[in-house]
C-alpha cells in the first residue's frame, strides 16, 4: 500500500513512490510535461507529470486543472535542488477530488481590502501560511519557557462583571439580566491563582473597544499573561528578558524558513540579548523633547512616542517608572516617590511599539481600597479582588504580552492585521 506523506517529509522519501494530499497552487505546462506545483499545508513540492505515465482520461485531467483544485497524487520522490524543498515528485497516478471553480486570488497582487475580504482564502498564500506558522512558534516557545521555569497555565474567564483596565474601552453584553462585559485581561484573575500555585499564566484572547485605526491596534487579539506571587519590580523585569532572549533564539532556529519566505532581515532579531536597556519614563520624556515630540508629564505614549524611543536603542527597551495618573489601578506606587509606579513597558525596536506591559501589583489593602476609590470604580464589584490582600497577601508581578504585536515585530510586517487568522478590526466584523 502506499504510503501517505507530508510535503514537508519527503526527504525522507527519496527514491521511494508515496502518496501526496493537497491543493493545487500553480500550473504550467510544455507539450507532452506539465508542472504542478502542490502544497498541502507542510510544504510546496513540484509535481512532474509526463503524457506518457499516466492514462488518456488522467492527462485530459490534469490539462484541464483550476488554481486551487483537491488532488491527491502518487508518484516517485527525487532529489532536485532547483525544486522548493529540494525535492520533486514524479507523478504516477492522479485523483482530482474537487475541480475548484474560478478561483477569486489569481496569483498577482491585490489590494488589502480585497485580501481582508477573501481572508478565508488568502490564508492559503504561501506568506500568511509562514506567518501563522510562526505564530504557532511563537505561541508554543513561550509556554515552552514558562513550563520550564516552573509556571502553570490556570485559564481565566472570558465574560466578567468589571474591568481591569478601566471601562471606557469595554464590550458590554447582558448576562441573564447582569451587565456582564468581554475580557480586557485575565489579569485580576491570575492574581487570585498565583496566591494557589506561585507562578501562574494565562493565555487567552482580550477585547478593547478602542476607535483606532493604527498598524498596531486590533480590536479583538491575543495576551499571555504570567502572574508571580513573591517577585518584585525588579524580578518581574529580569523574568522578562530571560523569556525574550530565550524565546527569540528558538524561534530563530525553528523557523528560519518561515522567515526566508517573509524577507525578514535577521539581524534586529538577533541582537535581543539581556539585559536590555532601560529608561524612566523622565528620561524618555527627554528623548522626546529633543526630537521635537513633545509630551505633558503625566500623559501616556502613543505610537510616535514608543517609535522615536525605541529609535535610541538596538535591542528591547524597558520604560519604567510612570506617572501613576496614566496607568492602571493596581499598580504599586515607587516607595522613593510615590507618585510614579513600580511599572514597565517594553519597547520594541524598529518602529513596533509596546509588546509587554507589567507592574508590581499593590499588596497592600487599605492602598487598593483607596485607589479603587480614586479611579471611580465600584468597591463592591472588586470585593474578591480585595480578599486577596486579606488572606496572605504577598509582594507580587506580572506582565502582559500581547501576541499579535510581538509576531509583527518578528516577522517584520507592515501590519498586525496579518498576525491572526481571522482579524477584528475597527470596520471589520467579517468574515
Amino acid at each position: 500500500m502506499t504510503q501517505d506523506v507530508r510535503i514537508a517529509e519527503l526527504a525522507d522519501w527519496a527514491g521511494e513512490v508515496v502518496r501526496v494530499r493537497g491543493w493545487l497552487y500553480n500550473f504550467r505546462s510544455s507539450g507532452q510535461i506539465a508542472f504542478l506545483l502542490v502544497r498541502d499545508g507542510s510544504g510546496l513540492v513540484q509535481v512532474v507529470a509526463s503524457e506518457s505515465d499516466v492514462t488518456e482520461k488522467e492527462w485530459e485531467e490534469i490539462e484541464t486543472l483550476t488554481q486551487e483544485s483537491s488532488i491527491i497524487l502518487e508518484g516517485t520522490v527525487r532529489e532536485d535542488e532547483r525544486s522548493p524543498g529540494g525535492y520533486e515528485m514524479h507523478l504516477r497516478d492522479i485523483e482530482v477530488v474537487q475541480r475548484a471553480d474560478d478561483y477569486p486570488l489569481a496569483l498577482k497582487e491585490h489590494g488589502p481590502e480585497f485580501l481582508l475580504d477573501n481572508r478565508h482564502l488568502w490564508l492559503r498564500s504561501p506568506r500568511q501560511v509562514a506567518i501563522m506558522r510562526l505564530r504557532d512558534r511563537l505561541m508554543a516557545e513561550l509556554e515552552s519557557f514558562l513550563r520550564d521555569d516552573g509556571f502553570i497555565r490556570v485559564d481565566t474567564p472570558i465574560l466578567t462583571p468589571n474591568a481591569c483596565e478601566g471601562t471606557s474601552t469595554l464590550f458590554e453584553t447582558e448576562y441573564f439580566g447582569e451587565e456582564a462585559f468581554l475580557t480586557q485581561s485575565g489579569q485580576l484573575y491570575s492574581e487570585a491563582t498565583c496566591a494557589a500555585f506561585g507562578e501562574v499564566y494565562c493565555f487567552s484572547p482580550a477585547f478593547r473597544a478602542e476607535k483606532s485605526k493604527t498598524r498596531r491596534h486590533l480590536i479583538e487579539f491575543w495576551m499571555l499573561e504570567p502572574e508571580m506571587a513573591y517577585y518584585d519590580h525588579e524580578d518581574n523585569l529580569h523574568l522578562q528578558e530571560r523569556m525574550m532572549e530565550s524565546v527569540m533564539a528558538r524561534v530563530l532556529d525553528a523557523c528560519a524558513d518561515e522567515l526566508e519566505e517573509l524577507g525578514r532581515n535577521l539581524e534586529p532579531l538577533e541582537r535581543v540579548k539581556a539585559p536590555f536597556p532601560r529608561i524612566t519614563y523622565d528620561e524618555a520624556l527627554k528623548i522626546l523633547d529633543e526630537a521635537d515630540i513633545p509630551i505633558e508629564w503625566g500623559e501616556d505614549f502613543g505610537a510616535p512616542h514608543e517609535t522615536e524611543i525605541a529609535r535610541q536603542f538596538d535591542r528591547p527597551v524597558f520604560v519604567e517608572k510612570f506617572p501613576g495618573e496614566c496607568k492602571a489601578f493596581y499598580m504599586e506606587p515607587d516607595p522613593d516617590r510615590p507618585e510614579v509606579v513600580l511599572a514597565a513597558d517594553l519597547l520594541a525596536p524598529e518602529g513596533y511599539g509596546e509588546i509587554i506591559g507589567g507592574s508590581q501589583r499593590i499588596d497592600d489593602y487599605d492602598l487598593l481600597r483607596r485607589k479603587i476609590h480614586e479611579f471611580g470604580l465600584p468597591e463592591e464589584e472588586f470585593s474578591w479582588y480585595l480578599d486577596l490582600r486579606r488572606y496572605g497577601s504577598v509582594p507580587h508581578s506580572g506582565f502582559g504580552l500581547g501576541i499579535e504585536r510581538t509576531l509583527a515585530w518578528i516577522a517584520g510586517l507592515d501590519h498586525v492585521r496579518e498576525t491572526i487568522p481571522f482579524p477584528r478590526l475597527l470596520n471589520r466584523l467579517r468574515p
